[in-house]
C-alpha cells in the first residue's frame, strides 16, 4: 500500500480545516449535553464523524481509517479495559468481604466531617492511586469510595474527576513526563520541575473547590484551616519531590505527606460546624482491622512497584507485539509537527503478564486469600464486574478509536496548528492545546506525545524556552481529564450510572473552563512576568 503523507491544511484554509477537524468534538458535546444521548451513542457518532472526515476531507485511504479504528479499539481493550476491570474487581472484593466498611470507618475516624473525608479520599488517596496505577483507576476507585460515604452518584463522579486534576500531570510513576522526555530530548527531571512550578495555584485551589461544590462558601469557612493544611502540604510534597527526585514519585509522596499532616493537625484542631451525611458510628477499630481493610490497596501499590522494577523483564516472554498492517510506517508526519518527515511506527503490544492491569489483578487474587473471600464468591464477583463494565469499555473503545483516527489522519494536529498561529499570544493558548489533546485522547501522556513536538516548534518560532510550553501542555492536559470522554465512561461505570455521562460532564465542564483559563493566565505570566521560575540550562 502506498504512503499517506499527512496534510495539516487539507482545505487550504487553516481555520476552516481546524473547524472541520473539531466537528467530532462538537458532536460529542452536543450529543451528551444537549441531546442527552447515552455515552456509547455519543462515542459512536464521534468516531463515525471523524472517520468520514478522515476519508473525505483528509483523503486518508479507507483501509488506513479502518486500521486506525482497530488500533484504538484494541488499545481500549488492552491495557485500558484490563486495568478498569482489575481495579473494579479489587474494589468489589473489598466490599464483598465487609472490610470496605472498616476502610470507610478508618477514614471517618480521622474526622467525622464528610467534606474533609471527600477531600482526603479523592484528592489525597486519589493522588496515591494515580501515582501507582493511573489510567482511570483512581477516579473509579475514589468515586466508588465517596459514594459509599453517602455522596450521590453524579456528584461522586464529578468530584473524583475534578480532584484527579491535581495529580494527573505526573500520572503512573511519572509516565506523562518520562514519555515526553523521550520524544522531546529534555530530561524528565527538568520537565517535572517546570510542570510543578506552574501547578501551585490550581493544586492548592482544588481541595477548596471540592468543598465549595459540596457545601458552598459556608463549607469553605467551616473547613478552611484543615483544607489549607491539606492543600499546602500536598503542594509542598509534590513540588519538592518533583524538583529533587524527579517525575516518578511526586503524587505518591505528596499524598502520604498531606494525609499525615491532616491527621496531625486534626489532633489539635476541631472543626466547629461539623457536617455528616451518614450517621457516624462510634466504633473502635483495632490496628489489625485497619491494616486488613487497607490491605488490598497496599498489595496493589506493592505489586505495581514490583511490576515497574526489573522483575517486569522476566514477564516479557508473554508479550506479543504486532505491526499493524496498512498503517505501520506508511503514515508520514511532516513539518511543522516534526522537524523532518518521519514514518509513524504503529504497533500493538499485548503484554499479557507485564501489563499494569495484571499487577492489579494479582493484587485482587491475593486479596481473595488475605480477606478470606470464598472462591465461588470471588469468581461470581469477577463475572459480575465484567458484565457491568462491558458497555463502559465499549464506549471507551469508540473514544480511543476516535483518538487514533484523529491522530493518524492529522485532524488533531490541524487543531493544534491553528492555535499555534496566535504567535506571541500562544503563551496563553499553549495549555489549551494540552487541554484539547487530553479531551481527544483521554490521557495526559498521549496528549504530550501528540502535541509535544508542536509545542517545541512553536516555542522556537517565537523565541521562547520550549520547556515552558511542554510544561504548559502537561498542566493544561490535567484540566482536560475532568471532561475526557474516557474518564467520564470509566467513572460512570464505577458508580453505576452508565448512560449518564452527559450529567457528569455538565458537573465538570464549567469547572474545567474556569481552570483552563486560570492555567492559561499562569502560562502567560510564566513567560512575561515570572520567567525566573523557569529551570536553568534549558532550551534547544
Amino acid at each position: 500500500m502506498s504512503e499517506f503523507i499527512q496534510n495539516y491544511n487539507p482545505l487550504s484554509s487553516l481555520w476552516l480545516s481546524a473547524l472541520i477537524a473539531a466537528l467530532p468534538i462538537f458532536i460529542f458535546l452536543i450529543s451528551l449535553m444537549v441531546l442527552k444521548l447515552k455515552g456509547i451513542v455519543a462515542a459512536f457518532l464521534t468516531v463515525s464523524s471523524s472517520a468520514i472526515i478522515a476519508f473525505f476531507v483528509y483523503k486518508m485511504p479507507f483501509m488506513m481509517v479502518f486500521m486506525s479504528f482497530i488500533q484504538g479499539f484494541l488499545t481500549a481493550l488492552w491495557p485500558i479495559g484490563w486495568i478498569i476491570i482489575a481495579a473494579i474487581f479489587l474494589y468489589k472484593l473489598s466490599v464483598k468481604s465487609g472490610y470496605f466498611e472498616i476502610l470507610k470507618q478508618s477514614i471517618v475516624s480521622i474526622t467525622p466531617d464528610y467534606r474533609v473525608q471527600v477531600v482526603l479520599i479523592t484528592y489525597c488517596f486519589g493522588s496515591f492511586l494515580e501515582g501507582a496505577i493511573g489510567f482511570g483507576g483512581p477516579v473509579a476507585i475514589t468515586a466508588a469510595l465517596i459514594m459509599g460515604l453517602g455522596i450521590k452518584p453524579i456528584s461522586a463522579a464529578g468530584l473524583a474527576l475534578i480532584a484527579n486534576i491535581a495529580s494527573s500531570g505526573f500520572g503512573a510513576v511519572g509516565i506523562t513526563l518520562t514519555s515526553l522526555s523521550a520524544t522531546s530530548g529534555i530530561g524528565s527531571d527538568l520537565l517535572a520541575a517546570m510542570s510543578s512550578r506552574m501547578m501551585p495555584p490550581t493544586t492548592i485551589f482544588i481541595p477548596f473547590l471540592l468543598v465549595y461544590l459540596m457545601d458552598g462558601f459556608k463549607g469553605i469557612k467551616d473547613t478552611f484551616w484543615v483544607i489549607l493544611v491539606i492543600g499546602i502540604s500536598y503542594f509542598l510534597g509534590q513540588f519538592f519531590t518533583s524538583n529533587i527526585l524527579g517525575a516518578e514519585l511526586p503524587d505518591i509522596i505528596a499524598a502520604i505527606i498531606s494525609i499525615i499532616c491532616a491527621i496531625i493537625f486534626l489532633k489539635f484542631y476541631t472543626i466547629k460546624n461539623t457536617k455528616t451525611i451518614i450517621e457516624s458510628k462510634d466504633i473502635k477499630l483495632s490496628p489489625k482491622e485497619i491494616l486488613m481493610a487497607w490491605m488490598p490497596f497496599l498489595l496493589l501499590t506493592l505489586l505495581i512497584v514490583v511490576w515497574l522494577s526489573p522483575f517486569k523483564n522476566f514477564l516479557s516472554f508473554a508479550t506479543l507485539k504486532f505491526e499493524l498492517p496498512f498503517i505501520h510506517n506508511l503514515i508520514i508526519q511532516t513539518a511543522p509537527i516534526v522537524k523532518e518527515n518521519i514514518p509513524m511506527e504503529i504497533t500493538y503490544k499485548w503484554d499479557i503478564l507485564a501489563a499494569t492491569g495484571t499487577a492489579i489483578f494479582v493484587a485482587a487474587i491475593l486479596s481473595v486469600f488475605v480477606l478470606k473471600v470464598k472462591t465461588d464468591v470471588a469468581f461470581k464477583t469477577f463475572i459480575e464486574t465484567t458484565k457491568e463494565m462491558y458497555i463502559s469499555i465499549l464506549t471507551i473503545a469508540f473514544i480511543v478509536a476516535y483518538a487514533m483516527i484523529a491522530k493518524n489522519s492529522a485532524q488533531a494536529a490541524t487543531m493544534g496548528l491553528f492555535l499555534s498561529q496566535t504567535k506571541d499570544a500562544f503563551t496563553f493558548f499553549s495549555p489549551i492545546i494540552g487541554y484539547i489533546g487530553v479531551f481527544i485522547t483521554g490521557s495526559v501522556t498521549s496528549s504530550n506525545l501528540l502535541f509535544g513536538t508542536l509545542q517545541q516548534v512553536t516555542a522556537s518560532q517565537i523565541g521562547i524556552n520550549d520547556i515552558v510550553f511542554l510544561g504548559a501542555n502537561t498542566v493544561g492536559g490535567t484540566i482536560g481529564k475532568a471532561i475526557s470522554p474516557q474518564s467520564l465512561a470509566v467513572v460512570c461505570a464505577a458508580v453505576g450510572i452508565i448512560g449518564k455521562e452527559g450529567e457528569v460532564l455538565k458537573y465538570t465542564f464549567k469547572v474545567s473552563l474556569f481552570l483552563i483559563i486560570v492555567v492559561s493566565i499562569i502560562s502567560w505570566l510564566t513567560v512575561n512576568v515570572f520567567s525566573f521560575i523557569i529551570p536553568p540550562l534549558v532550551g534547544n
